[in-house]
């Protein structure tokens, strides 16, 4: 039965070989020249991931000498095809238009039973050992894994999600051309939210919207160092930046109008402001930190969806990379005596999330 179904293989009939091989399953299922042939049937379709999957399986279970070599063979041959469709693919992609500009990599946090799914298709794409794999596939919040050209990045998040293992990219100049407005103050919230914005040439202006119009909105801390006075080893005075406290930020994303609309607690004018919840006046003495986690609390009972908050560990991860990219606004104003990757950092994950849930 394996020579007829080699011949059919060679004569590239297909069919015939599936018949024949469905006849051999009803007779032999275990017979190790039949999972042999399976995986020469899968060659020949061109579907080598099925392949190398069936020829890796016999290896791990037949004890046939003969059936092991050719299963050893097949194994090669697929591997030859394997690197040579993805040189080829890969070379595609670097043609592309706007291939040559700079982009970023993404990959979603896996929990559970997926992982090793996943883990085992981040190491076939990108050509990592299994171990190495593992680690670098989150577990709790999104992670930066590289940054390079669009076209090379493109290539590899397809074939990330053709795998299974969830992933985004973005181009620089996306995330450079989101439309982020700075907010100062939200002036009423009947008949519509009526919200005070400044663009980044610094101008005011007023944005009007209803609830449903946030699709998404994301909220995340920003570390704020200071430069202060500490002994070392030897107890001599040294000069080092420590953090001293956090600045938080919320976007509220804005798909059907293409842009997002950021909050920062340092910024913005509760004076200027309605009082959320809505109340006559804001308590006296007015406190920023209660009135804007009032605040929060409130957008968390107006907004359908809730709040994204896994930024600290995106930015942990994007710190090192970030600098690779092209300079970008942050959008960012926290009064830092220096600037610092973290504002940055904060702009690319907010603008991942816009551009990956983008219809």
């Amino acid at each position: 039965m394996y020579d007829l179904v080699s011949a059919a293989l060679e004569a590239q009939q297909l069919t015939h070989a599936a018949q024949l091989i469905k006849q051999w399953q009803q007779k032999a299922p275990q017979d190790p020249w039949l999972k042999l042939v399976m995986g020469q049937y899968w060659e020949a379709k061109d579907e080598l991931e099925k392949a190398q999957i069936t020829y890796t399986r016999l290896l791990q279970s037949s004890a046939n000498t003969k059936v092991l070599a050719n299963a050893r063979e097949g194994v090669q041959r697929v591997r030859d095809r394997l690197a040579q469709r993805r040189e080829h693919d890969l070379s595609a992609a670097k043609q592309q238009p706007g291939a040559t500009g700079a982009a970023v990599l993404a990959l979603a946090p896996v929990r559970g039973d997926r992982r090793e799914t996943s883990a085992q298709g981040l190491a076939r794409v990108m050509q990592i050992d299994a171990y190495t794999a593992r680690t670098r596939l989150p577990s709790k919040h999104w992670r930066l894994l590289r940054v390079g050209p669009a076209g090379e990045l493109q290539y590899f998040c397809e074939r990330l999600q053709a795998e299974g293992t969830p992933a985004c990219w973005a181009t620089a100049a996306q995330v450079k051309g989101l439309a982020t407005f700075r907010v100062q103050a939200i002036q009423s919230i009947e008949p519509q939210l009526m919200v005070i914005c400044q663009n980044d040439a610094g101008q005011q202006g007023t944005i009007q919207l209803t609830w449903s119009d946030i699709t998404q909105w994301v909220v995340g801390q920003l570390p704020i160092y200071e430069s202060i006075v500490d002994l070392d080893a030897r107890g001599k005075l040294k000069r080092k930046e420590a953090t001293q406290d956090y600045g938080e930020l919320i976007d509220w994303h804005l798909h059907g109008r293409g842009c997002v609309l950021r909050f920062c607690d340092r910024t913005y004018k509760y004076r200027d402001a309605v009082p959320l919840p809505p109340a006559a006046a804001f308590p006296s003495p007015l406190i920023a930190a209660t009135a804007w986690k009032a605040m929060k609390t409130y957008f968390a009972d107006c907004i359908i969806s809730g709040p994204i908050t896994d930024f600290s560990g995106f930015g942990e991860s994007a710190l090192d990379l970030i600098e690779l990219l092209p300079p970008f606004k942050s959008h960012v104003d926290l009064a830092r005596p220096l600037p610092s990757s973290w504002d940055a950092a904060f702009h690319l994950y907010s603008s991942l999330r816009f551009l990956a849930a983008a219809p």
